[in-house]
């Protein structure tokens, strides 16, 4: 019951920080977009899509930490843990889409670089970089940034909103000194390809977790040897190991047992390999105990069949 009762109480802190944050950088998303399009800055605007961005994937957080907490159903007997992931791939396409479209307009611009409200644009970036200073503080003291994917996404998202302000900020300054009119949109094109990167890695990690890939933290052949050498398996096979979403990763496979094992050590065998299995990052495991009579294929990989079975199999 402990274990439960922490991680709940992880659960709530990282729900508040979130609410937070989501609070404070929407709000001051809509100032810098404002403040963008009065100042003629693209600089800024970027700084706002991005922080457009950093807005979304807090809320998405935020309502996949309430969607996860739904009890599974008959319907979704993983529950809706998956919305996590969905909603990640979203986010990091939504942020490849305004990195483009901010790449696109930079390049418009350096052709002929607008008058720009220099004054405007150094106050708000100002203010964007300490706001962001200040979410980035209350995340890290109050949210779990090490171990939650949800809530490491929106602090890496925070972080590199604060080199957007960092780069607004310098673009005004040069502007105002020196007149260089190009370090606008230059400061709006290295925002967006961090903007760029950021989306890229988002989207290509969930869509290994949507394409049940291998978590990136487990070593099959590990695993392999593990199960494997586990006193009274003899091999395995048809293994399948996947995320159901950030944290929880599940595995599934076929142990060949001696056939003169009773259920009881059967189950002694599974609870040894489910406690060396928590220890490697699998929470969720299935074993099923065969004889060497089994008809599977002994592939550790298997290829499930697709088409029915026909009525031979059952002789």
């Amino acid at each position: 019951m402990g274990h439960n009762h922490s991680h709940n109480h992880n659960e709530g802190a990282n729900k508040k920080v979130l609410l937070i944050s989501f609070i404070m950088i929407t709000g001051y998303m809509i100032i810098e977009a404002i403040g963008g399009f009065l100042t003629n800055s693209l600089a800024l605007l970027s700084d706002a899509g991005h922080m457009l961005s950093d807005s979304i994937s807090l809320m998405v957080a935020l309502i996949a930490f309430t969607l996860a907490e739904k009890k599974a159903n008959h319907n979704k007997t993983f529950g809706y843990k998956r919305f996590e992931i969905l909603a990640a791939v979203i986010n990091g396409a939504a942020l490849i889409l305004i990195s483009l479209y901010i790449i696109y307009e930079a390049i418009e611009r350096f052709s002929n670089p607008p008058k720009v409200a220099t004054t405007g644009m150094l106050t708000i970036s100002i203010i964007g970089l300490v706001v962001n200073l200040l979410v980035a503080w209350i995340m890290m003291s109050g949210g779990d940034t090490k171990n939650n994917l949800n809530i490491r996404g929106a602090y890496l998202h925070v972080i590199s909103d604060m080199l957007g302000s960092v780069g607004a900020i310098l673009a005004a300054i040069l502007i105002i000194f020196f007149g260089w009119g190009w370090a606008d949109p230059l400061a709006s094109i290295i925002v967006a390809i961090l903007v760029l990167r950021s989306g890229y890695n988002v989207t290509k990690d969930s869509i290994h977790i949507l394409m049940e890939g291998t978590p990136e933290n487990i070593d099959v052949y590990d695993i392999i040897r593990t199960i494997e050498g586990t006193e009274g398996i003899q091999n395995i096979h048809d293994l399948h190991i996947w995320s159901i979403t950030s944290g929880l990763n599940a595995l599934s496979c076929h142990a060949v047992v001696d056939d003169q094992l009773t259920i009881s050590e059967s189950e002694n065998i599974l609870r040894k390999i489910e406690h060396e299995l928590e220890h490697k990052g699998i929470t969720h495991v299935t074993i099923q105990m065969e004889t060497e009579a089994h008809n599977h294929d002994n592939a550790i990989l298997c290829q499930p069949k697709m088409e029915k079975p026909r009525d031979h199999h059952h002789h």
